[in-house]
């Protein structure tokens, strides 16, 4: 249920709007984000030069030379009232990505750690973890990067308490999400399993593999695999359209 103190409408910067649909994530403040990123692509506001979703707001930038913040956020306001964006249908051009990954030895060296304080074994685990797709939240902190989620209530645990470092491939667990890391970095959230897979392309025309919106399903495979499909062009993952 949308929080009647959302959506509002904050400027950021000189040239710069966020519209929040809540102070937190949740699966319908990230809906609602998504679907009202996907309008403003469809039928951009004068004057708006690009936008961008996070997890539950959306960025606008806009040229100062073409337009003012209280036109456009009056536009804005205006949208908004016409349309309930936490029920509005996922984005169009969705995909479910399938990716194959490691959860086990030097390439999930966390797993063991986060299993525990989920409450669940090794094992079971990995099964809740490849069970069901997960949504594409956003893109951020890197190129290309997926946020992925949410996970169910048992994965909320915390960061750690100090920074790792993880390599390229490097899917990552904290509060009821994944990151999958697009190049090798430090980072606060348990390394618990790693994929072959390039979300970041920058030699390809679209370097961005992944969309926000799109859904990515964790396939458990063993180490042989794993290297014998990373020279692959998509690294053994599967991509199809999601109705």
């Amino acid at each position: 249920m949308a929080d009647p103190a959302f959506p509002v409408i904050l400027p950021q910067g000189v040239d710069g709007i966020v519209v929040r649909f809540a102070d937190r994530l949740s699966d319908a403040a990230n809906r609602a984000a998504l679907a009202f990123h996907a309008g403003l692509r469809a039928a951009p506001p004068p004057g708006m030069a690009e936008s961008a979703p996070a997890l539950a707001s959306v960025f606008l930038r806009y040229d100062p030379g073409a337009t003012r913040f209280e036109t456009l956020a009056a536009e804005l306001r205006d949208r908004l009232a016409r349309e309930d964006f936490h029920a509005a249908p996922p984005p169009p051009d969705r995909r479910l990505w399938t990716v194959p990954a490691v959860f086990g030895g030097a390439d999930a060296p966390g797993l063991a750690q986060a299993a525990e304080a989920a409450g669940l074994s090794p094992a079971d685990a990995v099964r809740d973890l490849t069970a069901r797709p997960v949504r594409v939240l956003a893109i951020g902190f890197a190129p290309g990067q997926p946020y992925l989620g949410e996970l169910p209530p048992c994965w909320g645990i915390p960061r750690l308490p100090d920074l790792i470092q993880v390599p390229e491939g490097a899917l990552v667990l904290a509060i009821r999400q994944l990151v999958l890391f697009a190049n090798p970095s430090p980072t606060g959230w348990t390394h618990i399993a790693r994929t072959a897979f390039r979300p970041f392309r920058p030699e390809a025309d679209d370097p961005f593999a992944l969309r926000p919106g799109d859904e990515m399903r964790f396939r458990a495979v063993e180490r042989a695999e794993f290297e014998e499909l990373a020279g692959e062009p998509e690294a053994g993952a599967t991509c199809e359209a999601l109705p």
